[in-house]
């Protein structure tokens, strides 16, 4: 008998030996297999299908079909509102066209899906026009609904738990933030053009010269970077309601709005096929809208996904940053320590009623059924019968 667990006990040490060294020894791969190993581990790629994971192309599809509807919402309701203030401006009211339609190509224009006449004539007083504002603001905070579950969903969060009518209020802010944001770029827009004149003729630089034109071609893609950097930061961090760290927000959201400058720089050349394909002549503008909506919730996704990919390579868990699953993490960490007291009460009081006699024994029994009915602990239960027949449960 010695000698036989004397023989196992040597078999499991060759085991428990070789098996570190199997480990050690085992090939690498290479080749193909090496090569398709490291492009999985690129951070774009990794991004990308975390992107995919988390169904990015169907929340990219639901946002631009809301956008659709909101963007039109919000032009008659902004303008209805701003129109008395821009038509005292016409220059900060072409550059706020100018930088609308620099975010949407053809959305307003003589040939666009709006006619700026129409749209700066626009008005909400009285009962209709009332009614009617009501209605297109509720449809343009769908989109920030919608945004903001997308990018909840990329960074693997369940919805708010917030009561819906406080995140219609928080909605209806943001948007009104969004566009207090979108008439300061424009009134930039026009102070540093008339500032960038007015240096050029000191030095006696032309008007039409190249100079001129190329720096205030930098200036105004500065502008916009700097406007679409904002914007995704407020939707990424106020809107979607997630504690980003800084760093990763700032990262994050400038190369999101390095892709949104690309993207507007050749806007017309990407939606030019539509307009020229005579079966969708009679509605390209829609489909162009469509299109271009549908990349750009594309590239804020993208941007979303790579923030989360990055604070994932850091070891910065999302779910514990974020408010909601927090509160939830605290609430369950409250009921299991209950649970653990109620548990630990009831030991002790049922140890003291399997000793007890006479009338402690009929004390301790009633604070026994007074107790909160707790799960028993995993493993097997044992029960301890009383002298009076009567079992008392232990684990």
């Amino acid at each position: 008998m010695a000698s036989e667990t004397a023989a196992e006990a040597d078999r499991r040490g060759e085991v428990e030996d070789e098996s570190p060294q199997d480990r050690t020894d085992a090939p690498a791969p290479t080749g193909i297999a090496a090569l398709i190993a490291k492009v999985f581990e690129w951070r774009p790629v990794r991004v990308f299908f975390n992107y995919m994971n988390n169904g990015g192309d169907l929340l990219a599809s639901g946002m631009s079909y809301s956008a659709i509807f909101a963007v039109f919402a919000a032009l008659w309701v902004g303008f209805s509102i701003a129109g008395l203030f821009l038509r005292a401006n016409p220059a900060l009211e072409n550059a706020l066209l100018e930088q609308i339609n620099a975010s949407v190509p053809g959305l307003i224009g003589p040939e666009g899906a709006v006619d700026p006449a129409v749209l700066l004539d626009a008005g909400i007083f009285g009962w209709t026009g009332a009614l009617a504002a009501v209605g297109l603001i509720v449809t343009a905070l769908g989109f920030l609904a919608a945004a903001r579950d997308a990018v909840r969903r990329i960074f693997d969060l369940p919805p708010p738990t917030t009561f819906f009518l406080l995140l219609k209020v928080k909605d209806f802010g943001i948007a009104i933030g969004f566009g207090l944001v979108l008439l300061v770029s424009a009134a930039i827009s026009v102070a540093s053009t008339e500032a960038l004149g007015f240096l050029f003729s000191l030095i006696g630089v032309e008007d039409d010269s190249l100079l001129q034109i190329v720096v205030a071609r930098v200036v105004g893609l500065a502008i916009v970077l700097a406007l679409d950097t904002l914007l995704l930061a407020g939707l990424f961090r106020v809107l979607s309601g997630i504690p980003i760290p800084f760093r990763r927000l700032l990262v994050g959201c400038l190369l999101g709005g390095a892709a949104l400058g690309v993207l507007k720089v050749l806007g017309t050349t990407l939606l030019g096929g539509a307009s020229r394909n005579p079966l969708l002549a009679s509605f390209a503008v829609i489909i162009g809208l469509l299109i271009w909506f549908n990349l750009i919730c594309r590239v804020i996704l993208y941007a979303a996904s790579w923030i989360a990919v990055g604070m994932s390579d850091r070891g910065e868990t999302v779910g514990s940053l974020a408010p909601q699953p927090r509160e939830k993490t605290e609430a369950e960490a409250e009921a299991d320590a209950r649970r653990l007291l109620a548990r630990v009460v009831r030991r002790r009081l049922e140890a003291e009623y399997a000793d007890a006699r006479g009338l402690r024994r009929i004390v301790l029994r009633r604070r026994i059924g007074r107790l909160p009915d707790v799960e028993p602990e995993p493993g097997p239960d044992v029960e301890e019968t009383a002298p009076d027949g009567q079992s008392v449960r232990a684990n």
